[in-house]
Order: structure tokens, then sequence, then C-alpha cells
């Protein structure tokens, strides 16, 4: 049986077809849905298409990207979860849900902050002065200033609260030495939401402080790192005796871990993206084979539909949770580490499923890449074995 003979088994390419949440009626959201593809179809240029393609930004993409996000945010497209007031539609969850739909089928890139926008900015808005809301959120919605976070450490990547950089009180700031590590657009960035220990004498997680960090501070050294798939999406950060004023400080001094609660647990509808993804890589896949006339084995055959029932179950886990969130339901503590987990896994199973299906024409082009870049899927975002813990403790109530 051929490739084609598959193809039924395969998700519908116009995005998960379960009903929307109870919160949205369905002609807004329709509407919502046409107004969106109706601007991109206006806006949206191949350029930005390739450039965002893959989803890193690089040397090469970064001012396409930055121009992009700039036409994003003056059509209030760039951060629809956030408040109105600060260049958001107070969009429901059902809208964001169909917003990542949209733009995952016309392969539009979001913007340049992704990390910024949909994680820092909610916990500026949340513990920030008015000083801080003033000066941060605008350039960082437009994408003039581009953020990265200090979270990770060589010794302590998922383990936050096993942080060891450490800041000194000192002359109305801080001292800051230390080394972070899988910095996101790190050698881009011009702040760092940066996270500090202030107090080593307490639980680890209660001497914790958050800093927002001036990346041309005296002191400050980045360094790209290079990684096997042959990008530099991530870099090193190392900090030498860097003064850093108080007005810098996020919230209050130790209380840093219940900052980096609320970065984690933003845009709750952003997970739908995982395996909004992956569907169009599995499908771009079948494309690929389909147009090199391979014929699948039995055994491909039956990979291919359990991993397709695979990237269904994420869909609908997600969209029922977001329906219970737009109902007024509390969200599960455990929703995003599970369905980073299925991400991941699913991940690495179509990498290693093109090379099987396309044989040598996987070990060419963007099949390559993607091949190089899986395993770190595992890693990336909190690592599975940290994941599995959360899923464990918070989610099954399992002991520690």
């Amino acid at each position: 049986m051929d490739i084609d003979g598959a193809v039924t088994l395969m998700p519908d390419r116009s995005g998960p077809q379960s009903p929307p949440p109870a919160q949205a009626a369905p002609d807004g959201l329709d509407q919502f849905r046409a107004s969106l593809t109706d601007w991109l179809s206006a806006n949206l240029t191949p350029e930005v298409v390739a450039s965002g393609r893959g989803g890193l930004v690089v040397a090469e993409t970064i001012e396409i990207l930055r121009a992009w996000n700039r036409t994003l945010a003056d059509a209030g497209w760039a951060a629809i979860s956030w408040p109105a007031v600060y260049g958001g539609r107070d969009a429901t969850v059902a809208e964001q849900l169909a917003f990542h739909e949209v733009m995952t089928e016309a392969q539009a890139p979001g913007p340049v902050n992704a990390i910024g926008v949909a994680n820092i900015a909610p916990a500026i808005m949340a513990f920030g002065t008015s000083e801080q809301k003033d000066r941060y959120l605008a350039p960082m919605l437009r994408g003039d200033e581009i953020w990265c976070q200090g979270m990770s450490e060589p010794d302590a990547g998922s383990d936050l609260a096993s942080l060891k950089t450490s800041a000194v009180a000192d002359n109305d700031g801080f001292v800051v030495n230390g080394q972070k590590t899988w910095n996101s657009l790190g050698q881009f960035a011009d702040w760092c939401q940066l996270y500090v220990r202030t107090d080593p004498s307490v639980p680890k997680h209660k001497g914790i402080t958050c800093l927002l960090v001036d990346m041309r501070s005296a002191g400050v050294e980045v360094r790209p790192v290079r990684t096997m798939a042959g990008d530099s999406s991530f870099s090193e950060i190392f900090l030498t005796d860097v003064w850093v004023p108080n007005t810098a400080l996020l919230g209050s001094i130790h209380q840093g871990w219940r900052v980096a609660m609320t970065t984690l647990s933003h845009e709750r509808a952003g997970v739908a993206r995982l395996h909004l993804g992956l569907t169009a890589r599995f499908n771009e896949l079948l494309d690929d084979a389909r147009s090199a006339g391979v014929v699948a084995t039995p055994v491909q055959r039956d990979r291919l539909a359990r991993l397709f029932a695979y990237i269904s179950t994420m869909r609908w886990m997600t969209t029922r949770e977001l329906e219970a969130i737009g109902g007024g339901g509390q969200p599960s503590p455990a929703m995003g580490s599970v369905a980073k987990l299925m991400w991941a896994q699913a991940t690495q199973e179509l990498a290693d499923l093109a090379v099987g299906l396309l044989g040598t024409g996987a070990l060419a082009g963007p099949w390559t890449k993607n091949l190089a870049a899986a395993p770190a899927v595992s890693i990336a975002g909190g690592t599975s074995e940290i994941n599995r813990n959360i899923v464990a403790e918070h989610g099954l109530g399992l002991p520690r």
C-alpha cells in the first residue's frame, strides 16, 4: 500500500476539529478567524514565512522578524492575550486558540519576543512598578527591545531552586556574579529577566530574587552556543561584578520564586502551538513522501497511524483543558508538563520516522536539521525528568 493509502489516517489540515470553548459564540469566533485570515493575506509575505520557518531567530533573519513584529503590534496581533491597555486584545482562551490555529496554518511567525510577550510581560504586569510597566512593555511588544530569561545554569538546568548566581546588596543596588546557560535569544537580547540568589541561608527556593538586567551593563558577556543542528539560537551569559540598581527589582526581594511561577504559568492557550506544529510537520512529511513516490511498508504504516493517534490525543487533551478554563474551571497544574512530555516524544518519533520513510532523502535539507535538533526537545523548556516529577506530584498527588 503506497503512502496515499494512509492519508485517510492523517489529521485534517484545517487543524483541531473540536468545538470552540463555551465562553465564545461560534459566530464571534468565526469572525475573529476571518479577520485574522484577511489581515494575514494582506500583510504576510513569503520572505517573512521563510524567515520564521523552523521557529528559530538567527542573525540572517533577525531584522526581518523585528519588522514583522512591529507590523503585528501596530495591528494589535502581537499579543492578543495582553490587556488592551497595554496593546493587547483582552482575548479569551478560545480566541487565543483560534489565533494559534490560523497563524500555524498560514505559517506566520509570531512576535520575535516570544518568551518576553508570553512569559516575562505578564510577570511585569503582575509585579512591576508603574514605571517598569511604562518603560518595558511597549518596546517589548513591538520587538524594539528583545528579552531573554536567565534561569538555567550549568549545574541547575530545570531545577531553578538550585541556582547559584549571586546578588549582593551594594550602594542602592546589587552586585551580580554567576553564569546562565541555554538562553534563547541571548545573543540578541537587550534585557534579561534574571533570577539570582540573594539569601543563601534560607531554604533554596525562598532566597531567590528577580532582576530586570540591561544586557549592555559592564561585566555582562554573552557567548552564543552552536548546537549540533548548526544554529546558535542559545547562548551562555557570564556575569562578573555586574552592578544592577534597586529599580531593576521585579517584585519583592527574596520573592523571585513567586515571580518565576507566575512567569511560567501564563498564556495557557500557548500549549496548543505544540500539537499544531506537530500536525503541520506530520503533513509535511506525508507530502514529501508522496512527492518522492515512497511506498510505505506495513510497519511504517503502523508507525504513522500510531503517531497520528498520539498527536490527536494530545490535541484533544489540550482542547478539553482549554474548554474547561474557558468555562470558568480551574486549569490542571500539570497540563503544561503533560503536553511538553507528549510533544517531546512525538517530535523525536517524527524525526526518526522521516528517515525511515524518506531514506537518504531525509539526509538533506530541513529533515536533516529536524533529526539533529530532535534530541534537544526533551531538554529545552524543562527536561522530561522534571516534567514527569511535576505530573507525578502536582497532577497525580504522589509523594516526592
